[in-house]
């Protein structure tokens, strides 16, 4: 349960899409707000500001835009999730398009350069990182282009800017950090959702597991009634075999083979429907030290000695606890990780109060390193100090941890004291977790 590289799809080998992350319609819809933004802006800036702008060219460069568009919605189909280069070449396009309109309009003095963020951070956001580094390095020689050559800022008829080269240098600086920083950021937060998105998918899978088994109790109940039916009329129709083959002996041995064989059936599947029915109270109702007890059973005899205890003193009866798969689990995947690391001994300690229920896993191990133990919980965080080559805390501790929380607990980690070992404290309201008072 802990620290494996789980794969979603069920199988070891990593899937690789066929197609990247973003619709086609995704890209044509963004250019079509781009193109209509950036006519706005050249119209409004030649015609009512009054600045002389070289209109037909910079008409014709947002002309190609829409044009592009324009076959794109008419010859592929917008729903289509686009190739990685067929995402690449319309983000640099986009890119190579709106260096060309700035060095019409400024090139660096234009404020508007600050517009070459934008599809770097999705190419970012969306493509793998030999495709984005390509947007990126194509804005940043689009902006090296704009310093060597570029039309002069359009201003008022009869005045100029100048501007000190340095603070042009200054501009080109920030544009570029700007671009890097951005571009940096933006990965890492896809990164991170990637991340998140994979870890939560196979939370999803674990707990679905684990409630199907669950439910297979039900589940025989309900294929013991069916069946009763069935095996009633085969027993029946054997016995009015049995009478009519009382000449035939090789007949009649077959015909009470069957009529044997049928009611073991019906035998057995009459043991199993009301042993459900008598168990119906203990399954979906724990006691606490036997949840704690069927949880730490399986990793019994695996090296550490597993100790479940509950601790005295209380002033009240331990509470039955509702049967809730993700809480079985999650505790299990507690211990199984204390087994991994202890090196002799694992103590569950259960204790409760009128408004908790508390659960500790103890082990007598190395314990958390400190930049470990501020990182616990998350994705893919796998490594305990002073055990190398041994599985750590990664996606089976947040998928554990995950359970948890979202059945109303609280997981804290920490560290034993001078003495070493790690402990995990759970706590849940008990009102999340405590079972109704049984009927009768």
């Amino acid at each position: 349960m802990v620290d494996t590289d789980w794969d979603p799809y069920g199988g070891d080998a990593q899937l690789t899409p066929v197609f990247g992350r973003l619709r086609l319609r995704t890209l044509v819809m963004l250019r079509w707000l781009a193109v209509a933004g950036q006519t706005l802006t050249v119209l409004l800036v030649h015609f009512v500001i009054g600045f002389e702008l070289p209109i037909g060219f910079c008409l014709g460069v947002i002309l190609a835009s829409a044009w592009i568009n324009t076959w794109l919605t008419l010859s592929v189909p917008p729903q289509r999730f686009a190739r990685d280069w067929e995402a690449f070449a319309q983000l640099g396009y986009d890119v190579v398009q709106l260096c060309v309109l700035l060095m019409l309009t400024g090139g660096l003095w234009n404020p508007f350069v600050i517009m070459l963020v934008a599809p770097v951070m999705i190419s970012v956001a969306a493509l793998p990182p030999r495709w984005s580094i390509g947007v990126g390095a194509l804005a940043m020689a689009g902006t090296g282009a704009m310093w060597l050559w570029s039309l002069p800022l359009p201003w008022f008829a009869g005045e100029q800017i100048h501007l000190p080269g340095v603070y042009v240098l200054g501009l080109w600086s920030a544009i570029f950090i700007s671009i890097a920083f951005t571009a940096v950021y933006s990965w890492r937060v896809s990164q991170e959702g990637k991340r998140m998105a994979t870890a939560l998918a196979a939370t999803q899978s674990v707990l679905s597991r684990e409630q199907r088994l669950s439910a297979l109790g039900a589940l025989a109940a309900a294929a013991a009634h069916e069946l009763g039916t069935p095996l009633a009329t085969i027993q029946l129709t054997a016995k009015e075999m049995l009478r009519d083959l009382k000449d035939n002996e090789l007949l009649r041995e077959d015909a009470e083979l069957m009529v044997a064989q049928a009611r073991r059936c019906r035998d057995i599947l009459k043991r199993l429907s009301q042993e459900r029915s008598v168990s119906d109270i203990r399954h979906d109702r724990l006691e606490f030290l036997a949840a704690l007890e069927e949880a730490s059973t399986p990793l019994r005899g695996l090296g550490p000695m597993v100790e479940v205890q509950l601790a005295e003193g209380q002033g009240s009866e331990p509470p039955v606890l509702r049967r809730m798969p993700e809480i079985l689990y999650g505790i299990g995947n507690f211990i199984e990780n204390a087994v991994d690391f202890a090196d002799t001994r694992v103590t569950v300690e259960g204790r409760w109060d009128p408004g908790n229920v508390y659960i500790r896993v103890i082990d007598d191990g190395p314990g958390f390193s400190p930049e470990i133990l501020s990182r616990i919980g998350e994705p893919y965080t796998t490594t305990r100090s002073g055990t190398p080559g041994q599985g750590g805390l990664g996606l089976g501790v947040f998928i554990a941890k995950t359970m948890i929380e979202n059945s109303g607990g609280v997981v804290r980690f920490d560290n034993a004291g001078p003495q070493g070992g790690a402990v995990v404290s759970i706590r849940w309201p008990r009102k999340e977790v405590e079972a109704p008072p049984a009927l009768g």
